[in-house]
């Protein structure tokens, strides 16, 4: 269960359909042949959109359903397993 309100799901999917906005450019990019550099700065610059749309839903588990899992002491040691899991996929 998401512990993100409809505000914070909203802000999410506008972000989102701003990147996906990103891709298609770089999509339009490489067809058009564009320099290398400037694709590779979109690139960034789009990896960069999407990692803060990650940290963000990151925080929103930690702060939501780690913690109350944990309040509840509901298996901390598997919770505290299933985050660092989920850390070290998204810092990959």
């Amino acid at each position: 269960m998401s512990s993100l309100s409809a505000e914070e799901r909203k802000n999410l999917i506008v972000r989102l359909r701003r990147i996906e906005g990103q891709i298609r450019g770089l999509q339009r990019m490489i067809d058009e042949g564009k320099y290398c550099v400037d694709i590779l700065t979109q690139i960034s610059a789009s990896r960069g959109a999407l990692k803060k749309v990650g940290l963000k839903v990151l925080d929103s588990h930690i702060n939501g359903c780690v913690k109350n899992a944990i309040s509840k002491e509901n298996g901390d040691e598997e919770i505290i397993a299933e985050l660092m899991n989920v850390i070290d996929k998204f810092t990959d």
